[in-house]
């Protein structure tokens, strides 16, 4: 018998002097009916108060467990081989009544080979884990909390004991039990030639034309030659041959500021034999000033707008849309971004997201010139840049709808699986969005065969059709054909304005029938066709064809990222009729763009049909009461949205002898315009950064991080003082640029590096952590996996809890004790003899008879 709360015992004292003076007082004279309950009082309330000690049944077992645990982080590759191998050998010398385990860990927790009695191998190829953590202690921890915490249990931990999250010693306090024992195998990194940049640092600000001073040292664990290459915005612009002495080498290097803003520089190293490759580069930040820097984007036509723009003011760069950059550091390089029809099918979500992000919270300033293959028409609807304009691409209510008919085939085959199949379901579903209930749709999947999702018919229940469209699972083959067939048997015979069919695949049909006498009857039927082309499998020729002949445009897609753009241009340019092409005179408001049309304002003639957002600000407006040009303030950017284009759609506005200040007013509205306060920004540990206004004029700061690639990065933020506060974030190595703005509308932006973990750096064992670890569970520091399972110093066993047994027996005394005071003591009596009156009579009779003579 165990008890593991004795000091409830204590409560004895009070219940036996209770009950002694009840006794002395009453015992003489009590009858056994109150002995009797008296009896079982005392006897329920000992057994409420044992019950109150949490009492077991212990029982002992001859089990026992070891656990092997193995560090698979990166430190530990080249080793995977030989630990496996040493740990089967110790496996195979364990007894029949020892149980055997292996896990793994990193910054993770893995059971390789779980805890049983028979003897399990384990695989010689165990892979290394790249994750950028070791963490020892969530390790340990779930180890002891593993298998059967009844039985004596020893961890014999495999590691190096170079820990990059969590405290292993803190964890000890966690861990205490007086069955657990850890054994500690040291284990030391097998690479040796390994060379690292461990700092790179560049100025954090300069100006154009200024010479920088570059600073780079490199660890060395060995001699060796190497190239020490540097690059700017992923740019190589030099490179040097250097020689590595063993230890740390420092380097200087000048380069003048060539390019304005943020500007990502990057050293990288390139040495014959190296450990590790993730610890050859890091990248730095250096903010260039000088005159504002303004891309113009231009579409299928050069865009004539950097033509009049003043260049003694600012910098003015031209780029085609497919060569926009894609990571966030190239784009903070300019203060403003004009996009001139510019279709959305010829940029990736990436791009988009970037930009949306640079202008929300890093205040870049974004423009939208329209034209045929802009906004609605471009794509743009449910994008991040239709979040960041002050229009919708959504026309409400003022313009003519055609009646549309719109089928979408889309390719379901095995080949779609993943990334392309999900991101043609949501170009599906943005399509249902943009549809009237009035419109008739219909989706057609197909793999071998056609499979009708969402039937061709009046769109009732939009959520419905989505729901239905994105429960598509890919699987079989390609067959187009019969699909295309179906699609166009449904179209044909409805009475609407525009009847539309758009193809979508990424494969070629199995069979090659008469696509031409199809399409033909379509086109008499007033069906019309385009197609569009996933990746390098499909048949381009014969969809570019089809989309030819079905009067449709063809698609050829490089980047998956680009469907929902598509099939959202394909959807509005049939249900909308969004060209607004009737020359007039636009309405002009108060704005900063009032001043040049005090003379008069020219004719328009052409514009994109939009609508307003609720806290935009229109500067032109159509007689429609379209908005032609339109503000907005976007988190710390500004965007303009101007829907009218930069060419002949301007109408008289281009002999408009105000027309270049037309230009330059716009881009002095979109040059960022808060004031920039330098907020420090200072790594105080791995992820942890403090963020402080040092002019201690701020009282909060709100702090956003964001990566390369466009993504909010969670943080956390613990305010330390007023103006002063601690980011803690999670990110992987490369640059991340923080936006930090205060209560006054104050801003600042900065990119800072991450860089790789502490996992890629060549470190001998820590024995001193250890060392104590062994030492406070009882276990040793080790050489070898030999002694691995000699017996445990402690004690295995079951406990079984009888405390609700206890609690049991207490609730019947209980109950018995009121039975018996409510209904008495008494016990059964024996019946009286019984004499026969037959009997008894007759021997009176004579007796009396006899009595009489006598007398």
């Amino acid at each position: 018998m165990r008890i593991d709360n004795p000091i409830w015992l204590w409560f004895c004292l009070p219940a036996l002097l209770y009950f002694g003076v009840i006794a002395i007082k009453t015992w003489p004279a009590s009858s056994l009916l109150y002995r009797t309950v008296y009896g079982l009082r005392v006897a329920a309330v000992a057994l409420l108060i044992f019950a109150l000690t949490d009492p077991a049944l212990y029982r002992a077992e001859k089990q026992e467990q070891i656990i092997f645990l193995m560090d698979r982080s990166a430190s530990m590759a080249g080793l995977e081989t030989d630990m496996s191998t040493t740990i089967n050998e110790a496996i195979s010398k364990k007894e029949n009544n020892q149980l055997a385990g292996v896990y793994t860990f990193a910054e993770d927790f893995q059971a390789l080979v779980p805890i049983s009695k028979d003897q399990q191998p384990l695989p010689v190829d165990v892979g290394i884990n790249q994750n950028k953590h070791t963490n020892i202690a969530q390790a340990l921890e779930l180890a002891a909390n593993s298998g059967n915490k009844d039985l004596a249990t020893r961890i014999v931990l495999l590691t190096d004991g170079n820990e990059t999250q969590g405290s292993a010693l803190e964890s000890l306090e966690r861990l205490q039990s007086e069955r657990l024992q850890v054994d500690v195998f040291p284990l030391k990194q097998q690479a040796e030639a390994d060379a690292a940049i461990s700092r790179f640092e560049t100025p954090e600000r300069a100006f154009l034309g200024e010479a920088q001073a570059f600073s780079v040292t490199i660890q060395a664990e060995a001699e060796t030659a190497a190239r020490l290459v540097f690059s700017v915005n992923d740019r190589e612009f030099d490179q040097k041959e250097i020689f590595l002495s063993a230890g740390n080498n420092a380097f200087s290097y000048s380069y003048p500021a060539e390019e304005e803003g943020l500007v990502k520089y990057e050293a990288r190293i390139e040495v014959a034999e190296d450990a590790f490759l993730e610890n050859n580069e890091l990248a730095s930040i250096t903010d260039i000033g000088g005159t504002p820097e303004v891309l113009v984007v231009s579409g299928e036509e050069q865009s004539p707008i950097p033509s009049m723009l003043d260049t003694q003011r600012i910098n003015v760069s031209e780029m085609p849309a497919p060569k926009l950059p894609q990571n966030l550091s190239s784009i903070l390089g300019y203060d403003a971004i004009i996009f001139d029809n510019v279709p959305a099918t010829s940029l990736g979500e990436q791009q988009m997201k970037v930009i949306e992000q640079a202008v929300k919270q890093f205040g870049l300033g974004f423009m939208m010139v329209g034209g045929d293959q802009s906004y609605g028409l471009g794509g743009y609807f449910k994008t991040p840049i239709e979040q960041l304009l002050p229009v919708e691409m959504e026309v409400k209510g003022k313009h003519e709808l055609p009646s549309l008919g719109l089928i979408i085939v889309m390719d379901r085959s095995g080949s779609m699986a993943g990334g392309k199949m999900e991101l043609a379901k949501e170009a599906a579903a943005r399509s249902i969005e943009l549809l009237r209930k009035d419109d008739t749709v219909g989706v057609i999947a197909f793999d071998d065969r056609p499979w009708e999702i969402v039937p061709t018919e009046k769109l009732s229940d939009p959520k419905e059709a989505t729901d239905k469209i994105l429960a598509v699972t890919p699987g079989g083959g390609t067959e187009i054909y019969k699909s295309l067939e179906e699609a166009y048997n449904q179209l044909e015979g409805l009475e609407l304005q525009r009847k539309h069919i758009i193809l979508l695949t990424d494969g070629q049909s199995a069979t090659t029938k008469d696509y031409g006498a199809l399409i033909e009857e379509g086109i008499e039927s007033n069906v019309t066709l385009s197609t569009v082309s996933i990746g390098q499998d499909a048949d381009k020729s014969l969809l570019e064809g089809l989309a030819e002949s079905g009067n449709g445009r063809f698609y050829d897609v490089t980047d998956a990222t680009t469907i929902p753009a598509i099939l959202s241009r394909e959807t509005i340019m049939m249900s909308r009729t969004y060209i607004v092409d009737e020359p007039f005179y636009p309405t002009v408001y108060a704005s900063k763009w009032d001043p040049l049309f005090a003379e008069g304002v020219p004719q328009m003639n052409t514009y994109i049909a939009t609508t307003a957002k609720g806290t935009a600000s229109v500067a032109l407006e159509s007689e429609e009461e379209d908005p032609v040009l339109t503000t907005w303030n976007y988190g710390l950017g500004k965007s303009i949205a101007y829907t009218s284009g930069s060419g002949a759609w301007s109408g008289g506005f281009q002999s408009w002898e105000n027309w270049p200040a037309f230009w330059n007013r716009s881009v002095s509205e979109l040059l960022p315009a808060f004031e920039e306060v330098p907020f420090s920004v200072t790594k105080k540990a791995q992820g942890v950064y403090t963020v402080e206004d040092p002019s201690h004029l701020s009282a909060i700061l709100d702090v956003t991080v964001v990566d390369e690639k466009g993504e909010e990065l969670p943080i956390q933020i613990q305010p330390i003082a007023p103006g002063k506060v601690e980011v803690m974030l999670d990110a992987e190595p490369g640059l991340v640029f923080f936006s930090i703005s205060n209560e006054t509308g104050a801003a600042y932006k900065t990119g800072l590096t991450v860089p790789y973990g502490d996992e890629y750096r060549i470190d001998e064992p820590n024995m001193a952590m250890l060392t104590t670890i062994a030492e406070r569970t009882g276990g040793t520091l080790v050489d070898s996996l030999e002694g691995a399972f000699r017996d445990i110093p402690y004690e295995s066993g079951t406990k079984e809890p009888i405390r609700q047994q206890l609690l049991l027996a207490a609730m019947i005394l209980f109950f018995m004790d009121i039975t018996l005071r409510r209904f008495g003591l008494r016990l059964p009596k024996k019946p009286p003899k019984k004499v026969e009156e037959a009997e008894t009579v007759p021997q009176t009779v004579e007796q009396l008879i006899k009595a009489k003579k006598r007398s």
